[in-house]
């Protein structure tokens, strides 16, 4: 991730699943914090499908 348009892309991709969750992104970081989801890997494999590497999950390597 590296721009305004990944950030809108993975917001979107985690809204279309969990339409109410707050998602920030990390530019800098390159990470992605998702609240009012409960299912991580499913926001991961989300994510993943919006063309993102999914490193971990809750800290977790995958």
């Amino acid at each position: 991730m590296s721009c305004g348009h990944c950030v809108k892309a993975v917001t979107q991709a985690v809204h279309e699943i969990y339409p109410q969750a707050r998602v920030e992104v990390d530019l800098a970081a390159g990470t992605v914090q998702v609240d009012g989801a409960d299912d991580a890997a499913r926001v991961a494999h989300q994510i993943e499908d919006a063309g993102y590497d999914v490193n971990a999950v809750d800290g977790r390597p995958l």
